[in-house]
């Protein structure tokens, strides 16, 4: 026995479509999980669509249930929830996180889905993967109670930073972003905004996620003197231009990359990535994230929305797509 779904895949840079695949049969420890809701993670998947992950990164950017090989075809992404409809009895009903693509019904392992909390709807959860890059870096970056700190680039990734820097006591936390209606969104988060060339400096830390040369160069800018950059920007093929010959060297700076493929060096030996995951989904319970929650399509309009998201026509946070629950979108038997 096996059935269909329908999945998203990228025919080559540019061009989406949406396929009848097949669904194998659950095996003993399997789960079937029928789609609510995916989302597209912005950076990177637009990167994806438009050709522009380099050649030598094509492993190393791999998601976890990817099909297909960079530049296409290929079916990409990785924030995926949805309903458990047959696996072992304690999933069967529940709601959970898979790092799975956009595809309306799919089988995996059950170790590969996390239970989505009490408290969490459907709807947040989806930026459960943004949330775990978010800790990750956070990790990383070991900010301290009372620091001055700035995420520089509003977008997905660095707002759900933002949130988690605004519960540390004392921390003073500054979103920067070219675009000032990102102050609503600083304002939902509980965190203050500025414009790069009205930020303060004198930073002890600065988060970057703006995948721009100038976006780093600001972050730089912003440091007191033995402060540190976390880069947690995917730039694809573009080149980074950055001035060093500043205060870089007489100030002692230092940019280090966050990425969230590995737990942080800080954590690696205590908490494995599924305590990481979980821990995230956890933190969703935060109803302050919403204000990312953007927008939201039909799935079958996905090779659009992508279309779209890329051109910078849907200035989306984070855009959902919402899958119809009949026997077209179902897993069926054969």
């Amino acid at each position: 026995m096996s059935g269909e779904a329908l999945a998203f895949w990228l025919r080559g840079p540019g061009a989406g479509e949406i396929r009848r695949v097949r669904v194998p049969t659950p095996g003993h420890g399997d789960v079937l999980v029928r789609t609510l809701r995916s989302a597209v993670s912005r950076g990177t998947e637009t990167l994806v669509w438009g050709g522009r992950v380099p050649v030598s990164q094509y492993d190393a950017m791999r998601a976890p249930y990817q099909e297909g090989d960079l530049p296409g075809p290929v079916k990409y992404g990785y924030l995926n929830v949805g309903v458990v409809e047959q696996g072992p009895p304690w999933l069967q009903g529940r709601t959970v996180f898979c790092l799975y693509p956009h595809q309306s019904a799919y089988v995996v392992p059950a170790e590969a889905v996390a239970v989505v909390p009490e408290g969490v709807p459907a709807a947040r959860a989806v930026l459960a993967g943004t949330v775990e890059t978010a800790v990750n870096a956070l990790w990383d970056a070991r900010p301290l109670i009372g620091d001055r700190v700035a995420v520089v680039g509003g977008g997905m990734v660095g707002c759900c930073v933002a949130r988690l820097l605004a519960g540390i006591p004392g921390v003073r936390v500054t979103l920067v972003d070219v675009d000032g209606s990102r102050s609503e969104v600083a304002t939902g988060l509980g965190v203050g905004f500025a414009l790069p060339g009205a930020a303060a400096g004198g930073l002890d830390l600065v988060v970057h996620t703006s995948a721009t040369s100038a976006g780093l160069q600001t972050s730089l800018d912003l440091l007191a003197p033995e402060g540190e950059v976390v880069e947690l920007s995917w730039y694809g093929d573009a080149e980074t231009r950055v001035a060093l010959g500043g205060a870089f060297h007489s100030g002692r700076l230092a940019v280090r990359a966050s990425q969230v493929g590995t737990v942080a060096a800080a954590r690696r030996g205590t908490r494995t990535r599924r305590e990481r995951l979980e821990l995230a989904l956890a933190l969703l319970r935060d109803p302050a994230f919403d204000v990312l929650l953007t927008g939201e399509s039909p799935f079958e309009e996905l090779p659009d929305v992508m279309a779209r998201l890329a051109g910078g026509e849907l200035p989306a946070l984070c855009h959902s797509l919402l899958y119809p629950r009949d026997e077209e979108s179902a897993a069926c038997s054969a």
